[in-house]
């Protein structure tokens, strides 16, 4: 029998790598954080949470077979339970199930199928939610519970976050910074009489646990959460010792609002960040110096997501501008 010469497509060299395996790593990478929040929140976090995992993979499922039409299931991949996890992550422990269901639907339905599924969305699906949800229905997605209501949900008792106090303290109120828990509080996710912000952003430790799981299993790299947390050091250190009773310290951005959560689970999103490490540098600093300018001179206390969609949009730049150079490719003359 004549030996066959089979010829197929790159990549020749191939490995236990998946969609599917590195969906799941960062699931499992998010427990911490999730069991954080139960503790913290309780029956608010576990209603919440389930409410948007379950829309969100019923939307994608509706989506692909009665308007996209496909044969093949996409629910499987953990992608869509990915987008319900950080929506729920982005939202208070109280907000009512019929607008966690709306938002998982512009989530999954604008934020993703609309440009075709996963690989395709130029901008991250649970921001998108988060995001619009923010706009729609500012009072809910403002009203922040305080921690360890745990049999509470929508008549939990609210109070302000770090994030308020640090956007008065800018305002003008010289008190504001002197209320603020310690750094190692905050680290940890003891807020006091304050609120805990959003579901998944309590506890700094919890998510730095996830962060170091992802990297140990190398699902991401190093570059983006690293240089956008070292920019927010950087540069609110400088307007810290410009002004110590206006900005807060560094430390206190790092570990308050959305930072560690974007930074760690959103930023680093394969389909809408860049490809290069020298672009993820670039995308890292830019998101990490427009948050520290949103929180201090924007209409929001928290810059975060709105610093990640807008470097969504110039993430093919990013590419265009890091492309690396072709094998054999010498410089033009």
């Amino acid at each position: 029998m004549a030996n066959k010469l089979i010829v197929s497509l790159s990549p020749h060299v191939h490995n236990d790598d998946s969609v599917q395996r590195n969906m799941y790593g960062v699931l499992i990478a998010l427990i911490p954080a999730l069991l954080v929040s139960l503790i913290y929140f309780g029956v608010g976090a576990a209603v919440v949470t389930l409410t948007s995992v379950v829309s969100c993979v019923f939307f994608e499922w509706a989506i692909t077979k009665f308007i996209l039409k496909r044969e093949k299931s996409t629910i499987l991949d953990g992608s869509a339970i990915i987008t319900g996890v950080l929506l729920a992550f982005n939202v208070p422990s109280n907000l009512p199930v019929w607008i966690i269901v709306i938002g998982a639907l512009v989530a999954i339905g604008i934020g993703k199928m609309t440009f075709g599924g996963l690989g395709c969305n130029p901008f991250n699906p649970a921001l998108v939610g988060r995001v619009f949800l923010l706009i729609s229905f500012p009072v809910q997605m403002t009203s922040w519970p305080k921690i360890g209501q745990l049999a509470s949900y929508v008549d939990a008792e609210t109070a302000a976050t770090p994030l308020a106090l640090m956007k008065m303290a800018v305002h003008g109120d010289v008190s504001a910074l002197e209320q603020l828990p310690s750094a190692w509080e905050l680290f940890i996710g003891s807020h006091g009489d304050l609120a805990g912000g959003s579901l998944g952003e309590v506890s700094a430790l919890a998510l730095l646990i996830g962060l170091a799981y992802m990297l140990w299993r190398k699902i991401i790299t190093w570059h983006i959460p690293v240089s956008i947390l070292a920019t927010v050091f950087v540069f609110a250190g400088l307007m810290h010792l410009s002004d110590p009773a206006a900005y807060a310290s560094p430390v206190v951005h790092l570990f308050t609002g959305g930072l560690m959560l974007g930074a760690i689970f959103m930023a680093t999103d394969y389909v809408t960040s860049p490809m290069t490490h020298k672009g993820m540098l670039i995308y890292g600093v830019c998101i990490g110096f427009l948050t520290v300018v949103i929180r201090n001179f924007g209409a929001y206390p928290e810059g975060m997501s709105f610093a990640i969609l807008i470097m969504n949009a110039f993430t093919p730049l990013i590419n265009n501008y890091c492309k690396p150079k072709r094998f054999g490719e010498g410089k033009k003359k």
